[in-house]
């Protein structure tokens, strides 16, 4: 009975930051405030808006995944949650500085870089990010000023994840379709005005290694107007093998297959083109054209040739991945992974490889690396949410001692509060409907916060 009162006396004065609103934070908080049934939740964000790769990266085409921001709303409507926007680790408050403030702080940060090609001429010539481009049509503050050039005829995107897949059917889709969906009104504008015909997406491995889903991929055979074009050798051998396959993986592949065989029946003469391209790394850019290396597969891995392929182009995606980045010098970030070292969330300590930093932990893209989708990013926030409860509830980490948070400390700079956040969700639905559209999202840094003091 003793054991069991100390545990209740901690779980008292559990407090807890989490940095980072998006879906690993939000699940985080959720599932702590459910299981700590008096803990304190507090959230900072750099941004002064909640909700991450939700709000930013998910396509406008996709409202039904955005439902999820129901739940998080649920979470935020706690007594026991505050949200902070508008205060960015490494910036306005370090990592040490939070660590004396609260018993337990989680980061959740997120992925906020993409990696790079690494090839000759990459940073001469106009590449984009496909991560910037995916922020600047959905609204991204400082993503609006990227500009892309839409004026040519062929766009290559190379990767083959879901987020290339995305941007091919943005740049793809009837404008049309999109008027109603919250993509930002200068995206649209320059959409509606795009001379694109012809999207590439340009993988080093085979049919049977892509990234992207079966969903994604339905979606873009489905688009009007829009004729998907294969490269039959690229299928050698992939048919003969497609029973063998784990039945995710071989839907997706017959899907593949049967579109191949659709197109060598039918040619479509459609005015726009998908054409998917396996087996090429990128060797060089010269002028409007990538060379590339054309590979041979080994036991999955993609081994390069010595032939080469050019491709012209008029604009480049770089769909490679995201990368985190270390927010504050007191991160023990490993930079060959990308991610926070760390055993099961708990953060490894910085000074001693193989011992865990106490009351330091992390989850998300952060933990993991940029992998699986918001199911994989929930899972993985509730078992480092389940192992802060269950360090509390065993004494591993001590609660007992008073914490004041972070809110007396953010007087000299303005903050918005979830009070703030919803002025500015109101004004975006109301500016919204003016256009006939869920929202238009506000993107200037100055212009939330002026909305969320209001």
């Amino acid at each position: 009975m003793q054991f069991n009162t100390m545990t209740k006396h901690y779980l008292n004065k559990a407090k807890i930051c989490i940095v980072g609103a998006g879906p690993a934070g939000f699940y985080a908080a959720q599932y702590l405030l459910k299981h700590l049934k008096d803990c304190q939740v507090d959230i900072i964000e750099k941004l002064p808006v909640p909700f991450g790769l939700v709000r930013f990266g998910v396509a406008p085409d996709h409202p039904e995944v955005k439902r999820v921001i129901h739940t998080f709303n649920k979470t935020a409507m706690s007594p026991r949650f505050q949200f902070f926007g508008n205060v960015s680790l490494g910036r306005d408050v370090t990592l040490q500085q939070l660590r004396s403030w609260y018993h337990a702080v989680l980061l959740t940060y997120g992925a906020d870089k993409d990696r790079q090609l690494d090839i000759p001429n990459e940073s001469e010539m106009k590449v984009l990010s496909a991560r910037e481009f995916v922020g600047w049509y959905n609204g991204l503050p400082g993503a609006e000023n990227l500009q892309p050039d839409l004026s040519g005829d062929v766009v290559t995107i190379i990767g083959q994840g879901n987020v290339a897949i995305d941007v091919a059917r943005i740049l793809l889709r009837p404008v049309d379709d999109l008027k109603k969906s919250d993509i930002t009104s200068y995206a649209l504008d320059v959409l509606a005005s795009s001379k694109v015909k012809k999207v590439y997406l340009v993988g080093r491995r085979g049919p049977l290694q892509v990234a992207f889903t079966i969903k994604e991929l339905r979606e873009m055979l489905k688009l009007p107007r829009v004729s998907t074009i294969w490269k039959c050798e690229d299928f050698e051998g992939v048919k003969e093998v497609v029973d063998t396959l784990p039945r995710s993986r071989k839907r997706l592949v017959e899907l593949m297959l049967k579109s191949l065989n659709e197109q060598q029946q039918i040619q479509v003469e459609n005015d726009k083109k998908f054409l998917p391209i396996f087996l090429r790394s990128p060797k060089f850019l010269n002028r409007r054209e990538v060379a590339f290396t054309i590979n041979k597969l080994e036991q999955d891995r993609a081994l390069p040739t010595n032939a080469i392929e050019m491709l012209k182009t008029d604009l480049i995606l770089r769909s490679i991945g995201y990368e985190s980045s270390c927010a504050d010098a007191g991160i023990h970030f490993n930079v060959k992974t990308g991610c926070v070292s760390n055993e099961h969330g708990r953060v490894v300590s910085c000074k001693h490889e193989h011992t865990v930093d106490a009351g330091l932990y992390v989850a998300g893209w952060l933990a993991t690396g940029p992998t699986g989708v918001i199911l994989t990013t929930m899972n993985n926030a509730f078992m480092v949410a389940k192992t802060i409860c269950d360090d509390i509830t065993i004494g591993n980490l001590k609660v007992d001692e008073a914490k004041p948070g972070v809110a007396e400390w953010l007087n000299t700079k303005p903050v918005v509060t979830w009070k703030g956040w919803n002025k500015i969700d109101v004004e975006e639905v109301k500016r919204g409907q003016l256009l006939g559209k869920p929202r238009e999202k506000i993107v200037k840094i100055e212009e939330l916060l002026t909305v969320a003091s209001l």
